[in-house]
């Protein structure tokens, strides 16, 4: 008998890892697809004469998050073995609840997303290939390292750990998130703004997007993948305690996205005179990024409350960049950043294993960390090989000068 219950036990056990292993799996691949979301979110908030270079940023930069997590991300981030070595899971199901080689396709397509906020904020008028450049640091570096120390648990230069202070951030509003945008907002400064977006009185002249439709698939395919994003986060779903919480991170995960476009049409409405699909569209990001420090422990009504905040702050944080001069086509840096921020301070609301003096502290060490660092490598990369394209290249759109094709060649030339 003893016997036949151990192997049940057995039995279980693998049935479990099983099942973890391929939920985590199918998250990951939910938040894979998220690259497809920012590719056409991205381009559909560029002019036409943009569009094939912000595709290829955006396909090209999966594909270098993937290689340098693989390099040296993972093992700056979670300690370990360079290149993988030994990932395979062989012999360690009874100390992984899943296979590591799981984890790590998990955590990479992170990485990626962190990444994909960059390329729309620097959009329309950056060389390619020093995008590229700054892709290789970021993924290989500067993102594993605030990473270690947030969710790898390491000591921050030896100093402290942040969990240890009561930060918390359950899917990486800000370790993700508001990375992403501080590594934006370093290059944006760098590069300065798209020629004719502001007067020399002050003015601000809008420069709409060519496609609008392929802007909102976009956001749809954004909105999906977050549920692998949050979601997957759990970590787990082979019982019943597991799977309830995955439950609810779904639910609250839906709910702060719509709480965030009714409330960003809303004040669009309010302060335009008219619904602004742009506005709907972030305000639907915000949200997400807003839930995403803590989407477990809300209750669907204050997730809702959670999303709206953020879709009400994020249109006052671009027009806010705007007045500053702060040149963002896609919101990036307003939905990612600055809403990012706002998700880690609603932590703990909910969350009483967190403290605010926690997260102002994660907050803070993310943001200079990456933001510094990142003016650094960018500030190099410009005395290189330079940043930004000339004037006569920006005119004629990025496309035919860094790709040499247009995404419209049928259509009328991509000058206009």
């Amino acid at each position: 008998m003893e016997e036949l219950l151990n192997s049940t036990a057995g039995d279980v056990t693998q049935l479990k890892y099983a099942l973890d292993t391929f939920y985590f799996l199918v998250c990951g691949a939910l938040v894979m697809w998220m690259a497809a979301g920012f590719a056409m979110l991205e381009a559909g908030l560029v002019r036409a004469k943009n569009t094939t270079e912000i595709l290829l940023k955006n396909m090209s930069l999966f594909a270098i998050a993937c290689i340098m997590y693989f390099v040296s991300g993972y093992a700056i981030m979670y300690g370990g073995e360079y290149f993988l070595t030994g990932i395979t899971g062989d012999g360690v199901a009874d100390d992984w609840t899943y296979a590591p080689s799981a984890d790590f396709f998990f955590q990479v397509v992170f990485v990626a997303t962190a990444m994909s906020i960059v390329s729309g904020a620097v959009a329309e008028r950056m060389k390619l290939w020093a995008f590229l450049l700054f892709a290789v640091v970021m993924t290989g570096f500067i993102y594993p390292m605030e990473g270690a120390w947030t969710w790898g648990g390491n000591a921050v230069f030896g100093m402290y750990t942040l969990g240890d202070l009561g930060f918390s951030d359950f899917a990486g509003s800000g370790i993700v998130h508001m990375a992403g945008a501080s590594a934006a907002l370093a290059g944006v400064l760098v590069l300065g703004a798209r020629k004719g977006k502001y007067g020399r009185n002050g003015e601000i002249n809008a420069i709409p997007g060519c496609n609008l439709p392929m802007a909102t698939l976009g956001a749809f395919i954004l909105w999906l993948g977050w549920f692998g994003f949050n979601g997957g986060s759990v970590l787990a779903t082979s019982d019943v305690e597991n799977s309830n919480a995955v439950a609810v991170v779904f639910m609250n995960t839906n709910a702060a996205a719509a709480g965030g476009v009714v409330a960003a049409m809303i004040v669009a409405r309010i302060l335009f005179g008219k619904a602004d699909l742009t506005m709907a569209l972030n305000g639907a990001l915000a949200g997400l990024v807003a839930i995403t420090a803590e989407p477990s422990t809300p209750t669907p009504l204050q997730a809702t409350i959670f999303g709206a905040l953020g879709g009400v702050l994020v249109v006052f944080s671009i027009i806010t960049l705007d007045k500053l001069k702060i040149d963002d086509p896609v919101g990036a840096i307003s939905v990612h950043g600055v809403v990012g921020l706002l998700g880690l301070l609603l932590v703990p609301v909910t969350n009483d294993g967190s403290s605010f003096s926690g997260q102002i502290i994660g907050a803070l060490t993310i943001f200079l960390w990456v933001f510094v660092v990142s003016l650094i490598v960018w500030l190099i990369i410009k005395a290189v090989m330079g940043i930004r394209v000339s004037e006569e290249e920006e005119y004629e759109g990025v496309d035919l000068s860094e790709c040499g094709m247009e995404a419209y060649p049928e259509f009328a030339s991509s000058k206009n």
